[in-house]
């Protein structure tokens, strides 16, 4: 059986990973204020500062799974 500081080593590591990929994905997202026209090839930006969305629910939970992941892995040493 694994013991405790093992186990919470790997599940930092499996959250950290999790986190790190939703934070990958969040960067290579077209933010809402761009749009891309097909039609001439081009990108317009219309900034209206009551609709900008600079980050998504996506960013947000792979940023917070890292805190976790950095949390666990803190305790995995304190107790190991």
């Amino acid at each position: 059986m694994v013991d405790l500081v093992s186990a919470l080593e790997l599940s930092g590591y499996a959250l950290g990973a999790l986190g790190a990929a939703l934070l990958f994905f969040e960067f290579f997202q077209l933010p809402s204020y761009v749009e891309y026209s097909e039609e001439y090839n081009d990108y317009s930006v219309d900034i209206s500062p009551m609709e900008v969305t600079e980050h998504t629910w996506i960013g947000r939970i792979g940023a917070f799974l890292l805190i976790v992941a950095f949390a666990v892995q803190f305790v995995a040493v304190l107790l190991g």
